[in-house]
């Protein structure tokens, strides 16, 4: 950090950025240069957050703190508050200036005042309009016109490639980057994750997988030697510019991960790394957090011809390898359209029957129709036959019909779902009685689940680019008598993320307005994780004697956690 805060005391210098992982000093080095100014160079501030609500917390356990324990500004800015009465949690006056902290969501406080400091915190966080008023960081630039000797502080950790506040302000500077020298070559480089080489093992316990990292070294992209974790902390260090000309413009840039962190070990990097490695938002805070990179959105799984290719023949109803079944239902005005799905070990996949029964959902004549797909025996090779276990359907449209006709259905396991259209929502949740007003106007309810409707569509484009049977695998039947045709694979892969408001968000793509398939595939998926079968048992029993028979008892509050057990 001494190189950073010795940039923003160099008259040169007007605009300062750090790009940084979590755990390297970047706060503490805004917490000195905050220290500094107050002592040594008075002006007025504003420290801007995500938030105001971010703002304030970081006052009170950030700055108040370090206004306690360093006496010249705590005596500056006691004396300020009893001669002038200005002192909160959002304002601190000290003699020659005034500290003010918001966020990036008010815009009233950022047009507000003069300034000859400010400070921008984690700004890819920030919301990209301040209330209509346009870019937060444009307002708060426009405040320190009439300073000569202005500075401009910006720090974050990364997010999207593309779409990062701090990538563009960083390739406006010089670029600096934090390397080490190989104790080889002498050659000096950035340590980034593709430079780690580690070993672990993996752990079943309790059904969870544990990671036991025993090794992780650099292996150096100049000359290919491996050196251990301490013996690359001990190497020399500095910061490498790649595009020094561009401090004439006044502004340094520098990027910096947790691979130097001197509170990160990296076996501790790379064991997080593999506890996130199957979930791409999780997978998304690691890379941002720890590598200190921009998250750059998988590759496409390609359009509806790519993945019709991949379609089989089945040797029968029900392939090898199916050890489950459940359904997903979408409830359109005129009809219902379902998936039935199997899966085997490791979320391997299988399409089983894709199917549009139509008819008026109101109607009691259209759900007896399901009621066959629900009752229907579906044949092994062997003359086995296994039955759905477990049924979502959509609540969203005609939600009471959906309920009535859910809770005649309870014995069947047949489910009315919620879609949370939210990234934060977990994909499955337990679930809750909800009341309805059921025919002849008396007072009924029903158990209803909520699933996280991104977090389920995440999961099925992320194993659709898995090219190889196996864990995770999405098979298709060829025959078209199962209903996976061209508009299937269409529907499947109608939607797209997209940036917007500052987040991901899951929207169709123009000319597919018809995601039902991509809607019964995610109900199917979460009755599978709500049913948590033992795939052990499955199995022993498909090859016993036993037939593998949908549970039978009836499932309550209870059944989020027993359901797996019922096989």
């Amino acid at each position: 950090m001494k190189e950073i805060m010795d940039a923003f005391t160099d008259n040169s210098v007007d605009r300062l950025v750090v790009v940084a992982s979590s755990q390297v000093g970047k706060t503490e080095a805004e917490l000195n240069m905050l220290g500094y100014l107050i002592d040594q160079d008075p002006g007025p501030v504003m420290f801007v957050m995500p938030t105001v609500d971010n703002a304030e917390d970081f006052s009170k356990r950030r700055i108040a703190p370090m206004i306690r324990d360093t006496a010249p500004i705590c005596g500056k800015i006691r004396a300020a508050r009893e001669t002038r009465g200005a002192g909160s949690v959002m304002k601190k006056a000290f003699p020659g200036g005034m500290l003010t902290l918001t966020g990036s969501n008010s815009p009233a406080s950022l047009a507000s005042v003069p300034a000859r400091y400010i400070f921008g915190d984690e700004i890819d966080r920030w919301s990209r309009d301040a209330g209509g008023e346009g870019d937060p960081w444009g307002l708060l630039e426009a405040r320190t016109t009439t300073f000569y000797n202005r500075k401009m502080v910006q720090v974050s950790t990364p997010t999207v490639k593309g779409h990062s506040p701090i990538e563009a302000a960083y390739n406006l500077g010089t670029q600096e980057k934090w390397c080490v020298q190989c104790p080889d070559c002498g050659e000096y480089h950035f340590i980034d994750f593709s430079s780690i080489r580690f070993d672990y093992e993996t752990i079943e316990a309790a059904g969870k997988k544990q990671y036991m990292v025993s090794k992780a070294e650099y292996a150096c992209p100049e000359c290919g030697c491996i050196n251990s974790e301490t013996t690359m902390r001990h190497q020399p260090m500095k910061w490498i510019a790649q595009s020094p000309e561009a401090a004439k413009n006044g502004c340094r840039s520098f990027w910096i991960n947790a691979f130097t962190s001197p509170w990160m070990g990296w076996k501790t990097i790379v064991r997080r790394f593999l506890e996130s490695k199957d979930d791409p938002e999780k997978l998304k805070v690691v890379t941002n957090t720890l590598f200190g990179q921009l998250w750059e959105e998988r590759s496409d799984v390609g359009d509806e011809n790519e993945l019709a290719s991949r379609a089989e023949n089945y040797d029968s109803e029900l392939p090898e390898g199916v050890l489950a079944l459940t359904c997903g239902v979408d409830v359109q005005a005129d009809r219902l359209e379902y998936e039935v799905v199997g899966y085997g070990f490791h979320e391997e996949n299988w399409g089983i029957q894709k199917g549009m029964i139509m008819g008026y959902p109101g109607e009691q004549e259209t759900w007896t129709k399901l009621d066959a797909v629900l009752a229907h025996e579906w044949k092994y090779k062997n003359g086995k036959s296994a039955r759905i276990s477990l049924t979502f359907v959509d609540s969203g449209y005609m939600t009471t019909t959906v309920y009535e006709m859910c809770r005649n259905r309870v014995k069947q396991h047949v489910f009315p779902i919620k879609g949370m259209n939210t990234h934060e929502a977990p994909f499955v949740s337990p679930p809750k009685k909800e009341k309805f007003t059921a025919a002849g106007g008396r007072v009924a309810q029903v158990w209803r689940y909520n699933i996280g409707s991104d977090a389920g569509k995440d999961h099925i484009y992320t194993g659709l680019k898995v090219q190889e049977p196996g864990p995770r695998y999405s098979h298709f039947p060829a025959n078209p008598e199962t209903g996976y045709d061209t508009l299937y694979y269409m529907g499947l892969l109608s939607e797209r993320m997209v940036w917007k408001d500052n987040r991901w968000k899951w929207e169709k793509i123009p000319g597919r307005e018809r995601n039902e398939a991509l809607d019964c595939r995610n109900y199917a998926n979460a009755a599978f994780k709500i049913l948590h079968p033992n795939m052990d048992v499955l199995k022993q029993r498909l090859e016993g004697t036993e037939e593998i028979m949908r549970p039978r008892r009836k499932p309550g509050r209870r059944s989020y956690n027993a359901m797996g057990g019922m096989l």
